[in-house]
């Protein structure tokens, strides 16, 4: 679904040197969060494994947590631009 003129800024970047830096701070910040949580539920008690599958699972969980920032992140930008558009 295509957005229509109105709400299309190609003027406007999407990707900002500011939320490159953020993801870079914030990603890996819940990866290693997620890594500490997780690798204590790994029923093995072989160091590699725990290694192994706590940082999959941390993985996988940070992936979400990527797509959600941003999809939050598109959300706040278009109640931004809808709030600008009623004043």
């Amino acid at each position: 679904m295509a957005l229509p003129e109105s709400e299309y800024r190609p003027d406007f970047p999407l990707v900002t040197r500011a939320t490159l830096i953020a993801d870079a701070v914030l990603v890996p910040a819940f990866f290693a969060f997620m890594y500490w949580l997780v690798s204590g539920h790994v029923p093995s008690s072989e160091t590699r494994f725990v290694v192994l599958w706590g940082a999959a699972g941390a993985a996988c969980l940070t992936g979400v947590f990527w797509l959600a920032l941003q999809m939050l992140r598109v959300m706040w930008r278009a109640q931004r631009n809808a709030s600008k558009k009623q004043r």
